[in-house]
C-alpha cells in the first residue's frame, strides 16, 4: 500500500509517503460490531492513564490479545489526522495496533474511534514517542482508548469455500482493469511496468496455473514501493487474504512463505498487515468487497470504496484478490 491514508496520502518526513486509509464510507462501518467482551482497568501502578477519561473505541479482535495482556511499552509509529499507529514488543516479536479515526480504513489491527478525523494529528506526539498498550487499555500522549466492542476482521463466509458470483467477478475486474483494457497494461505508481516487471510475473504465473511461481514473485514485491504499506505488499496481501478465504488448500504455506519473506525486508506496519492477511484478517472494506463476491451485499459500493482507499493501497489490494480468484480457479476448479 503505498502506506494505508492506505496507510498511503499522508506526507512525511523526506519523500516517504504514508497511509492512513481513509475513506468515503467508513464511517458508516465504525457503526458496526459484536457484542462488548469485558476488559480488565488498568491499574494505578501501572500508570496508563490513571485519572483520565478513557475514549470508547470499536476494537478489532485480531488486537485482542494484546489490548487484554500485560501492559507492554509501546512507541509511535506515525500519528497522522486520521489514524496513531504503535509498534509494541511482545514475547513473540514486534507488532502493531493502530487507533483509527471513524473515516479510515477499518484495518484488521485497528480501534476505530467513533468520530471522524477533524485535519489536524489524532495525538500531537512525534514518531517515537512512548506509549502503552494492554491491561484493557491503549495510552499515547493525552489519548486513553478502551474497548467499548469488538468487530471481526475476518469476514463470515458462506463456506469454506465459497463460490464467487460470476457476473460480480467481472464487475471487480471492469471496476480494476476498465472496460476493454488488456490485464498486462494494469499498472501500480510505485512499482516497475513492463514485461520484466514483478506484475507481469505475477501474471504469468497465473496463467501458468503455478502457485509456487507466484509464490516467488513474492521475493520481488516484499517492500517494493514508497510508504508504510507499500504497494507490492498490499499486492501480496490482497492475494494472501483472497486465498486464506476462497479456501485454496496451499493457502497457509503461500501466506508463511510471504510472511518470512517480510521479515527485515519492509516497514513494521506492512509486516503486521501481512501477518493478519495469513490469518484471514482483512479492512472491512475488503471484507465487504468478499461479502458481495458471495451475494451478502451491495457489491458496487463496496468496490467503490476499496479501490478509494490510499492513492495505491485499494487498488494494490484490488488486484491481489482478483489475483487470489484466478489462482483458486485455475489450480482447484475442475476443467
Amino acid at each position: 500500500m503505498r502506506t494505508y491514508e492506505s496507510t498511503d496520502g499522508q506526507t512525511a518526513a523526506g519523500s516517504q509517503q504514508t497511509t492512513t486509509h481513509r475513506t468515503p464510507h467508513s464511517g458508516r462501518a465504525a457503526r458496526a460490531g459484536v457484542p462488548t467482551i469485558h476488559l480488565p482497568h488498568t491499574t494505578e501502578r501501572h500508570g496508563s492513564g490513571h485519572g483520565r477519561a478513557s475514549v470508547p473505541a470499536q476494537a478489532s479482535t485480531g488486537v485482542a490479545e494484546l489490548l487484554r495482556g500485560p501492559v507492554r511499552s509501546a512507541r509511535v509509529l506515525l500519528s497522522v489526522p486520521a489514524a496513531v499507529y504503535l509498534t509494541v514488543q511482545t514475547p513473540s516479536g514486534p507488532d502493531v495496533v493502530g487507533v483509527l479515526a471513524s473515516d479510515a480504513a477499518r484495518l484488521p489491527l485497528g480501534c476505530v474511534l467513533f468520530r471522524p478525523s477533524n485535519g489536524r494529528p489524532l495525538v500531537s506526539v512525534p514518531s517515537g514517542a512512548p506509549a502503552q498498550v494492554g491491561g484493557g487499555r491503549l495510552v499515547v500522549g493525552d489519548l486513553t482508548v478502551s474497548a467499548a466492542s469488538w468487530w471481526d476482521p475476518r469476514p463470515k463466509l458462506p463456506t469454506a469455500q465459497p463460490a464467487l458470483l460470476p457476473e460480480g467477478v467481472r464487475q471487480l475486474r471492469a471496476a480494476l482493469y476498465g472496460e476493454g483494457v488488456p490485464h498486462s497494461a494494469f499498472v501500480l505508481p510505485g512499482l516497475p511496468s513492463g514485461p520484466s516487471g514483478p506484475l507481469a510475473a505475477l501474471r504469468g504465473a497465473v496463467r501458468r496455473a503455478d502457485l509456487d511461481a507466484a509464490l516467488r514473485t513474492a521475493t520481488r514485491l516484499v517492500g517494493l514501493g514508497p510508504g508504510l504499506t507499500p504497494a507490492g505488499d498490499d499486492v501480496l496481501a490482497g492475494t494472501t487474504a483472497g486465498l486464506v478465504l476462497l479456501g485454496h488448500p496451499a493457502a497457509e504455506r503461500f501466506g508463511a512463505g510471504v510472511t518470512a519473506l517480510a521479515a527485515g525486508r519492509t516497514t513494521e506496519l506492512s509486516r503486521a498487515l501481512l501477518r493478519h492477511a495469513a490469518a484471514g484478517r482483512v479492512s472491512g472494506e475488503f471484507a465487504a468487497v468478499l461479502r458481495g463476491l458471495v451475494g451478502d451485499g451491495a457489491l458496487a459500493p463496496a468496490i467503490r470504496a476499496l479501490l478509494a482507499t490510499g492513492s495505491t493501497s485499494g487498488r494494490a489490494l484490488g488486484l491481489g484478490l482478483c489475483t487470489a480468484i484466478d489462482l483458486v480457479d485455475r489450480t482447484t476448479r475442475p476443467r
